[in-house]
């Protein structure tokens, strides 16, 4: 059986044969009305819990809008026209618009790819910067005692509107919303605070309403103000299938529900072997982003089993702190035993590695250099074909396989009702 994926900016094969193969996690047919612009224009026509946006903002008011940065797949280029159409009916003129892409501990971008993000329209008319990295304006606390420290120009506007897509989000349950605020626009040490309920029980996938890390991001926005959001749910192409507009959280939510009926999806019994991609650039840019499918990849792999995680990382591992800890620690225990007493922004990603380490063993198929990839406690393959070989001949030949073409979006979910299970590397019927 021949397979295809995105590998970078390519497009990459390889073969299972049939008598291993289990099944193939893709997103569930979903009916939807409207696609692309249609749907983001649809959106904007029909908020959710606002007046539209052209109701809401004023004339002379300065307003910034909080859009993904190059890390992630959200379509500014098709979203941000829209916006502007909407913000210039009210009376706003682009003098006073500003685009700021949501840096949160990411590199800066540069020129080109600022204009790539937004289309060169909009780059030409409106000012855009990235979020600032000093000069933050302190909100206050909240709650469970996270800084409220945002980018200054998004401190100062009258109006903020977040844009993103939205995707399952390995500790803060769901991606887009006020994931643009925080950790879009705030201080490395606001993101640290946060994100160190990562190792909470409830601070995981799917999980919205009872994630406490995913309520210190909720808290955080509502006391910064944000006047309306618009955010899309994409499918295994990339294409706009869902737009939600308006209401910080009641539009959020009718595109989290959206996203669980699209790609939460029933898998039979965890697979002996699991191939696993982001789906090419820019998911796969470095092994920082590339972790997002891995870790949807560990709910598909039984005990002991085998990940193939396939991706470009070319940009390398892509962030300062997680290569430290993933360069420098002795073992993967060492990692998860750190991040319990020493949170550490980036290191998270690292202990986050080092827990799926703990349930099986990870093949890496990557432009990275061999012994480098070994001495990140990864094992190095050339070729998802060459990996499987070796899978097989280590699991034994009648080894299950699993693929899953866009592994950031798809959650794998065992359904204990199913007739089929495992049972010590066999199949039998209940």
């Amino acid at each position: 059986m021949e397979f295809t994926y995105g590998y970078g900016k390519e497009i990459r094969s390889f073969s299972v044969p049939e008598k291993n193969f289990l099944c193939q996690v893709t997103q569930n047919q979903v009916k939807t009305d409207k696609k692309g612009v249609d749907a983001v224009r649809h959106a904007l026509e029909h908020p959710c819990g606002t007046p539209r946006l052209r109701e809401i903002a004023k004339p002379g008011e300065k307003v910034v809008i909080i859009t993904s940065d190059i890390t992630r797949p959200c379509p500014s280029h098709i979203i941000i026209p829209e916006l502007l159409r909407e913000l210039h009916q009210a009376g706003v003129e682009d003098d006073h618009i500003t685009v700021v892409f949501a840096l949160g501990s990411h590199r800066f971008h540069t020129a080109g790819e600022q204009r790539q993000l937004v289309g060169s329209d909009v780059y030409d008319r409106v000012t855009c910067v990235d979020a600032a990295k000093e000069g933050f304006v302190h909100v206050g606390f909240t709650s469970s005692g996270t800084p409220v420290d945002i980018d200054p120009i998004v401190g100062a506007a009258d109006r903020r509107i977040c844009v993103g897509n939205i995707e399952f989000h390995y500790f803060a349950g769901y991606s887009g919303g006020a994931k643009a605020i925080m950790p879009g626009v705030s201080t490395r040490d606001a993101i640290q605070k946060n994100h160190s309920k990562m190792v909470l029980d409830e601070a995981r996938a799917g999980n919205l309403h009872k994630n406490p890390l995913r309520q210190d991001i909720e808290e955080a926005a509502a006391m910064v103000g944000v006047d309306f959001i618009l955010n899309v749910v994409l499918d295994e192409e990339k294409q706009i299938v869902k737009a939600v507009a308006g209401d910080l959280r009641k539009a959020h939510e009718e595109g989290c529900r959206f996203l669980d009926q699209l790609y939460k999806i029933p898998i039979p019994y965890p697979a002996d072997i699991v191939i696993t991609t982001p789906g090419g650039f820019p998911k796969d840019i470095n092994l920082y982003q590339a972790q997002k499918s891995l870790d949807n990849a560990k709910h598909a792999v039984r005990e002991g089993g085998i990940i193939i995680l396939t991706g470009s990382c070319k940009e390398g591992l892509g962030e300062k702190v997680f290569e430290e800890w993933m360069i420098h620690s002795p073992s993967p225990d060492f990692m998860i035993e750190r991040i319990g007493h020493d949170f550490q922004l980036g290191g998270h990603k690292a202990a986050a590695i080092a827990m799926v380490l703990k349930k099986c063993r990870i093949f890496l198929v990557s432009d990275l250099d061999e012994n480098f990839v070994r001495s990140i406690f990864l094992e190095p393959f050339s070729s998802v074909d060459e990996a499987l070989k070796e899978a097989f001949s280590s699991l034994g030949q009648d080894s299950t396989v699993m693929f899953m073409p866009h592994g950031g979006s798809v959650l794998p979910q065992a359904e204990e009702s199913f007739s089929c299970r495992r049972e010590s590397g066999k199949k039998h019927k209940e």
